[in-house]
């Protein structure tokens, strides 16, 4: 008579290998880590983040008061000084963030810590790029909500929910241009001495050649027909009539030279210029990270 078989434990499966992983989990993974050592930095040198919020508030309060009383029929719509200022200290906020984004990663080639990541055993080597524009994306918005507050707090009103979603994407088509940008010329250019002198050097140019301190009506008609181009009135002007309530993307928001620019036309300008600069740095990112 044969004895039943005994049932014994079977061992644990052995867990699948790491290239069996989804490769967006391990993307995602990659990004978020070095997007935290970034803000690790920030955490330790917080004086970023200050002079990111600082400056342009220095320049609210002291423009607002300087043009506060500005004669009558100046602004559109009767505006305020203050808050037809407010909209162009936002948008500078931001661009200005989004315009330092390649100093990190210009620092890393510089010390060697990119050279380590390049040789790390990385799924993919674009979660360094990505990991920077997520960072920058949200030190921007950061810094100009802080700058909203701010605004409100000293009486240039508030965009309210609807107007705060239109400023938003507003600023995230921005700082998704103005970081590809950037990141190119860190790649690009031979240091930091010449990327920070190309900030230096494109900074306050394109902030007054645009409509954040005063209207294209105000302006020389050559001064006018650089505003109406640059690529920062295309965000104050949408972010303008968000917080003059009219939240229509039909509504005309810039009477330019060439033409009336509608809130759309504005939007999809800055959306085209993302997607153009972020194609015209890849194949530059892939060489230089490949």
């Amino acid at each position: 008579m044969t004895s039943a078989p005994t049932l014994t434990a079977q061992p644990p499966l052995p867990a699948l290998p790491a290239a069996n992983r989804s490769a967006l989990a391990d993307v995602t993974q990659e990004t978020l880590a070095l997007t935290r050592r970034l803000f690790l930095q920030l955490a330790r040198r917080p004086t970023t983040l200050v002079a990111g919020v600082l400056q342009p508030l220095i320049w609210l309060v002291l423009f607002g008061a300087l043009f506060a009383k500005a004669p009558e029929g100046l602004l559109p719509d009767g505006m305020s000084y203050g808050r037809f200022l407010g909209a162009g200290v936002i948008v500078f906020t931001a661009f200005s963030a989004a315009l330092n984004a390649g100093l990190p990663v210009m620092f890393d080639r510089e010390f060697g810590f990119l050279n380590r990541l390049l040789v790390a055993p990385l799924r993919s080597r674009s979660s360094i790029v990505l990991a920077s524009v997520l960072y920058i994306t949200s030190l921007s918005l950061v810094q100009s909500l802080a700058i909203m507050g701010t605004a409100a707090w000293l009486g240039y009103g508030w965009p309210g929910t609807a107007g705060l979603a239109l400023v938003l994407v507003t600023l995230l088509l921005l700082v998704f241009a103005v970081t590809a940008m950037s990141l190119g010329l860190a790649f690009a250019l031979p240091g930091h001495i010449e990327l920070i002198a190309v900030i230096f050097v494109a900074n306050l140019p394109l902030l007054f050649a645009s409509t954040a301190l005063a209207p294209i009506s105000f302006m020389p008609t050559w001064l006018g027909w650089l505003a109406a181009l640059n690529p920062l009135t295309f965000a104050i002007e949408p972010i303008r009539a968000a917080y003059a309530g009219h939240l229509s993307l039909g509504d005309v928001v810039l009477i330019a030279p060439y033409g009336e620019i509608t809130g759309a036309t504005c939007l999809g300008v800055l959306a085209l210029l993302a997607i153009g600069l972020f194609l015209l740095i890849r194949p530059l990112l892939d060489r230089k990270l490949s």
